[in-house]
């Protein structure tokens, strides 16, 4: 039997991986994104994206970075997994050890080659503990405001509503895309920031004293958020901002590995 010819890859949109989310419907083990994440690649950064599974079975990453432009790191079900930040404190939530072990990988591999990467709620957690950062397991056992909680008996679209303001750091990337002191973002979490990670630089922060967005100093595009801008997207400046000049950098990549070939149709 005759192998079919090898080909190259040929797009004119940036390959962008999102790590997935790892759950049960009924019996079933599954792999998935949600669609607000999906949507905000495909028409705000304009980028095509590839949904990674997370799964501790996976030992080298190097194949995904080989022919990405960019990563994405969602939130998820479950939370990082104290351990993998040195905390002994007791978990108290879910916990994805396939996950930690995949975007860890995933996050430090982006950093070595440069790889633009956006992570968002659980992956901004996950972003700061792959730079050496720790996290806050309860954010509010640790005495943070209430405005950061979730609260499950609101229908969804007012949990994604804006709750509280964040300050902007001065002369950050977020200060100069909105040139603003503040914006309103909306709040869904336990897990927060406790020690900043090497190479980071915090971008806003709450009145309470919480991190709530980083950037990796020496990177082109390396940026974690706490709230969920994937949910306005379409609407909101800021998280416009975010989508739209992230897929800008995942255009502005070139993948080393040199076998990926972009091509008009």
């Amino acid at each position: 039997m005759t192998s079919p010819p090898s080909l190259p890859c040929r797009t004119n949109l940036p390959l962008v991986g999102i790590v997935c989310d790892r759950f049960f419907v009924g019996e079933h083990d599954q792999h998935g994104v949600k669609e607000s994440y999906r949507r905000a690649l495909s028409d705000v950064a304009g980028v095509a994206p590839v949904f990674l599974p997370a799964t501790s079975a996976i030992s080298d990453v190097t194949p995904y970075l080989r022919v990405m432009s960019g990563l994405l790191f969602p939130d998820g079900v479950s939370n990082v997994a104290p351990a993998l930040y040195g905390s002994e404190e007791p978990a108290g939530f879910p916990i994805d050890p396939g996950r930690d072990h995949v975007a860890v990988q995933l996050i430090r591999g982006a950093v070595s080659q440069g790889l633009p990467m956006l992570a968002i709620g659980r992956g901004f957690h996950e972003m700061n503990v792959a730079f050496g950062g720790t996290l806050h397991p309860d954010i509010f056992a640790a005495g943070h405001n209430e405005h950061h909680r979730e609260n499950l008996s609101e229908p969804l679209d007012l949990r994604y509503r804006y709750k509280h303001r964040v300050s902007l750091a001065p002369g950050g990337l977020l200060h100069d895309w909105l040139r603003a002191d503040v914006a309103l973002v909306n709040s869904l979490h336990t897990q927060g920031i406790r020690t900043l990670g090497e190479g980071l630089a915090a971008e806003a922060m709450h009145a309470d004293g919480l991190i709530e967005a980083i950037r990796g100093v020496d990177a082109d595009f390396a940026i974690g958020v706490q709230w969920h801008p994937e949910v306005s997207a379409s609407t909101d400046r800021l998280s416009q901002s975010l989508f739209m000049r992230f897929g800008d950098a995942c255009r502005r990549y070139v993948p080393s590995w040199g076998i990926v070939e972009r091509t008009s149709p």
